[in-house]
């Protein structure tokens, strides 16, 4: 079924909302957890997806990249963390790291059952089920997609935090002085199909959750 601009966008809006803000707030929780405050005093433990909302990241460009039918992209205000007051350093920092991922995947989960709810409430006859089946279905795939992206290690994303922990001295050093250029990077791989390696992780896990929620 061929869908219009405004009913990818009704259809996908919630999803996207959630998928970047509570990957966001789940850093914040984690590093909480590890012994730093800071994104809790900031107000960022919040589950509101408008604590956490960017307007260009958030909003803007994610209905672009959609509506253009391209690889949906965007971002939330990053959750401020003070490596410093994380209680087991370089562990912790892998921890708190991985949180947003992490929530990503579960919210994939999520998003299977609701889809399978909605083939329950009749969603092979349309109207409103349907409109849920597809947002089930879109929700489980834009939570895939951004944790797989978040895990490249390029900075700022959370895979390169990860990799850091394991860098001594100048190699960390050297590493993080790519970061001014990441944008440009990460732009360019979108540009030129740099990310084709990621479709074989995303249709293993979308097919493994298809299977278990029998979709």
């Amino acid at each position: 079924m061929e869908l219009t601009v405004i009913q990818k966008i009704t259809i996908a809006i919630i999803p996207i909302l959630f998928a970047i803000t509570l990957h966001e707030a789940a850093h914040g929780f984690v590093a909480s957890l590890c012994g730093d405050q800071t994104a809790k005093l900031s107000g960022r433990l919040s589950l509101n997806p408008i604590q956490h909302m960017d307007l260009m990241g958030t909003v803007i460009v994610p209905l672009l990249t959609l509506a253009a039918g391209g690889i949906l992209f965007g971002w939330a205000k990053p959750v401020p963390i003070d490596e410093r007051n994380l209680k087991h350093g370089r562990r912790d920092i892998i921890f708190v790291s991985l949180a947003g991922p992490a929530a990503n995947l579960l919210m994939a989960f999520a998003w299977a059952a609701i889809a399978k709810l909605a083939t329950y409430l009749g969603a092979a006859q349309g109207g409103a089920p349907l409109a849920l089946l597809l947002m089930g279905h879109f929700g489980i795939s834009i939570n895939l997609f951004i944790m797989l992206f978040n895990l490249l290690p390029i900075p700022p994303l959370d895979g390169s935090r990860i990799l850091a922990v394991f860098l001594k001295g100048r190699w960390a050093y050297q590493y993080y002085r790519i970061a001014p250029y990441s944008f440009f990077i990460l732009l360019a791989l979108i540009l030129f199909n740099g990310l084709n390696f990621l479709i074989i992780p995303y249709q293993f896990l979308f097919t493994m959750i298809s299977f278990i929620f029998g979709l």
